[in-house]
C-alpha cells in the first residue's frame, strides 16, 4: 500500500480513486495492473530494440515443432515483432547463404531448404542475439546440449531443425532479406519492466 500511495504522490500513475465496497485488496490488485500497464513511457529502462532473425526449416514445420520453438523464446521473455510462413526461393537462399554458394554440399542445402515451407520470426529484446545462439543450440546436434532447440529436437547436421542470427551485422543482414519493413511490428510490451533490468 506504501508503494502505491507514493507512486500516486509522484504522479506516475493516474489518480486512484476507491470505489465503494472495494477492498483494500481490490484496490491493489487493480493498481497494480494499472501501473504495470500504464507506466511504460515514463520507464528509465534502457533502449532493448536489439533484433535476431529465427527461422523455423522445413523439418523443423513438418515436425509440428513451430509452437513449441515460439515458446521458448516468448517464456525467455522477449517480444515478438515479425512472423510469417513462406515457401523460399532460390534466389533468397542464394542471398541468405552467399557464405556457403561455394561448399559442396550447397546443392543438397538448397534441396534441403526448399522442400517445404519455413517460419521465419524477428524476436526483439535484451541481447537477444546472443541469447538465441545459446537458446538454439550447436550447428550440430551432437554437440548441442539437452535443453537447446537441437538438443532437443535434431538429430543430424543436415536437419537441424531452425536458424539463428550468429551477430548483430548478420541479423540485420538477414532481417532486411527476409521482411520488409512494413512487416515488423513497433509495439510496446506490458511487460517489459520486469523482463529488463533499468
Amino acid at each position: 500500500m506504501k508503494v502505491l500511495a507514493r507512486c500516486v504522490l509522484q504522479g506516475t500513475t493516474r489518480a486512484f480513486y476507491w470505489r465503494r465496497g472495494e477492498t483494500s485488496k481490490e484496490l491493489v490488485s487493480r493498481s497494480a495492473t494499472a501501473l504495470l500497464c500504464g507506466l511504460r513511457s515514463k520507464s528509465s529502462l534502457p533502449d532493448v530494440r536489439e533484433q535476431t532473425l529465427i527461422a523455423v526449416k522445413p523439418d523443423g514445420v513438418h515436425r509440428r515443432l513451430v509452437g513449441q520453438i515460439m515458446q521458448r523464446f516468448e517464456q525467455r521473455g522477449f517480444k515478438l515483432v515479425g512472423l510469417k510462413m513462406l515457401q523460399v526461393s532460390e534466389d533468397l537462399l542464394a542471398q541468405h547463404y552467399c557464405h556457403l554458394r561455394t561448399k559442396p554440399f550447397y546443392p543438397s542445402l538448397q534441396d534441403y531448404m526448399t522442400s517445404g515451407p519455413v517460419v521465419a520470426m524477428v524476436w526483439e529484446g535484451h541481447n537477444v542475439i546472443q541469447t538465441s545462439r545459446i537458446m538454439v543450440g550447436h550447428t550440430n546436434p551432437a554437440e548441442a546440449q539437452a535443453g537447446t532447440v537441437r538438443g532437443d529436437f535434431s538429430i543430424h547436421v543436415s536437419r537441424n531443425v531452425v536458424h539463428a542470427s550468429d551477430s548483430r551485422e548478420g541479423a540485420e543482414r538477414e532481417i532486411q532479406l527476409w521482411f520488409q519493413g512494413k512487416e515488423l511490428l513497433n509495439w510496446e510490451s506490458c511487460d517489459q519492466t520486469f523482463t529488463c533490468e533499468p
